[in-house]
């Protein structure tokens, strides 16, 4: 039973707060050229009231702007997200016939709680050089870096200035060479794609051939040709001015250390770009953790410039597993202090009787929370501290009935023991079965305080529930071999 109960410790996934699902996803619609109030007006109103006749839909809000809405749908707490996603897309093929005109497509995009970042990374440059779109470029590579470990799943770079090939057109050339913004327009889409041409065969092998490839570079753009005029090529580099290099700023993200930070330079901002990266639901954070750290290692000596600095902003991992220990550790105290008041108040054999069932009962209580599918957490941990005080009771009364049997000298020690048992397991039962029972209504608490209580409401009555089988099976078995002694044999008289 310790065991497995290890197991159950070492395996269970560990978070901070427990896992509550929470279907939700945003429905991207695009409106090229419509206002802000003609988006809202011809889809954003529209879609809300196609979307909240779901059944299931808890609230439907939107945003608009020009040239899009963003219209976010939210079940109520605890319904299946795939069949919940399967309703939104239904929903919405079944309305198609609705789609004002001018709408040029859509994008259902799910979003998970455990989308929230476990780990954020963070890259700042040493030199005044390094900019923010240096440390984009840096960062992308990261990404597709820290991808690759096991359990990882949204990622997510936040600042810096993306890369941008700018097109500036001249009014008076274009004017001149009789070409519209239109055309170029769609020469450069043209010119972006790849394509499969076909494919020629010679006897045993095949040579596929592909139209492209895309644009890579400025210089690429500017040998295009873009119309004719006089009968001579009109090339994109006549006509506009291209460059290539960072977009125009549209946000700012500094980084800045306080006193407390070691081994860099205080009060002082250096331009910052974070990766953001979550975990897959219901993996274990502290082992992600772990597998990004050991990354981000390799990667400084392999991939980082030495201009570029990088440190671990944010680590949820590493705080939830903190937080598990310390309520460990609590939890361990809590039980050597339970162990001191029964020494000194019946002495220190039936201590050790008592004693010895309080990790059998967490062992198991913690193995039928790994195999019933809940994470360690706050919660789970603060539910076994809240049943140490309960679990003690069933040991002790069969500890102190033993030691009144064995007080008495009325029976040998195992029959003393048998005897004590059976007089106190009717009460033992009641008793345990009144906690359980109190217990129970935390499984039909409604909304987000629902799943986030269900730990409480499994682990304390489960808890009850093995301790009395503690009780039963352990207890006197450990009170027959260790207080026997003491009390010696029956009195024959």
């Amino acid at each position: 039973m310790v065991v497995a109960g290890a197991a159950a410790l070492i395996l269970t996934p560990r978070e901070e707060e427990p896992q509550i699902v929470v279907p939700l996803a945003d429905v991207f619609v695009q409106m090229p050229g419509a206002s802000a109030e003609v988006v809202e007006q011809q889809v954003s109103n529209r879609l809300e009231r196609i979307l909240y006749q779901i059944d299931g839909v808890e609230y439907v809000y939107s945003m608009s702007k020009p040239g899009m809405a963003v219209v976010t749908v939210r079940f109520h707490v605890g319904e299946d997200r795939e069949k919940s996603l399967v309703k939104l897309h239904n929903k919405i093929a079944m309305n198609i016939d609705q789609v004002p005109p001018g709408v040029t497509g859509w994008v259902i995009k799910p979003i998970e709680i455990d989308d929230v970042p476990l780990m954020m990374v963070t890259l700042w440059g040493k030199e005044p050089k390094t900019d923010d779109h240096a440390l984009r470029r840096v960062a992308e590579q990261v990404e597709v870096a820290l991808q690759s470990v096991e359990n990882t799943a949204r990622t997510e770079i936040v600042g810096g200035r993306r890369r941008q090939i700018r097109v500036v057109l001249d009014p008076e050339q274009l004017s001149s060479r009789q070409v519209t913004a239109l055309e170029i327009e769609r020469v450069l889409r043209g010119a972006n794609i790849n394509v499969q041409a076909g494919a020629f065969r010679s006897g045993n092998r095949e040579v596929q051939v592909e139209g492209g490839p895309f644009v890579q570079t400025a210089a690429e753009l500017e040998k295009l040709v873009v119309g004719v005029h006089d009968n001579k090529p009109v090339y994109l580099r006549e006509i506009a001015h291209v460059t290539d290099g960072p977009e125009e700023p549209g946000t700012y993200t500094r980084l800045r250390f306080g006193p407390a930070a070691g081994g860099v330079e205080k009060n002082l901002d250096h331009p910052a770009v974070t990766v953001a990266v979550a975990k897959r639901k219901g993996s274990n954070a502290v082992w992600v953790a772990e597998a990004l750290e050991k990354k981000l290692t390799e990667l400084r000596r392999t991939l980082l410039p030495d201009d570029v600095e990088v440190r671990i902003t944010r680590n949820y991992g590493e705080t939830a597993n903190e937080k598990v220990n310390e309520l460990v550790n609590e939890l361990g105290l809590a039980i050597v202090i339970v162990a001191a008041l029964i020494m000194f108040s019946l002495g220190w054999r039936e201590a050790l009787v008592v004693i010895t069932a309080v990790p059998l009962t967490f062992a198991l209580t913690l193995l039928v929370n790994y195999l019933a599918g809940y994470s360690i957490n706050r919660v789970t941990l603060f539910a076994l501290i809240l049943s140490l005080g309960l679990v003690v009771d069933d040991p002790i009364v069969d500890v102190e009935n033993v030691f009144r049997h064995f007080a008495m000298r009325k029976e040998t020690p195992l029959k003393a023991v048998l005897t004590a048992v059976n007089e106190v397991r009717p009460p033992i039962i009641v008793a345990t079965l009144v906690v359980i029972v109190s217990f129970l209504p935390m499984f039909f608490i409604t909304g987000m305080m629902g799943p986030y209580m269900r730990p409480m409401a499994l682990n304390v009555p489960i808890a009850m529930l093995m301790s009395m089988v503690i009780s039963f099976t352990v207890t006197p078995w450990m009170s027959y071999l260790v207080m026997r002694g003491q009390y010696g044999k029956a009195d024959p008289h």
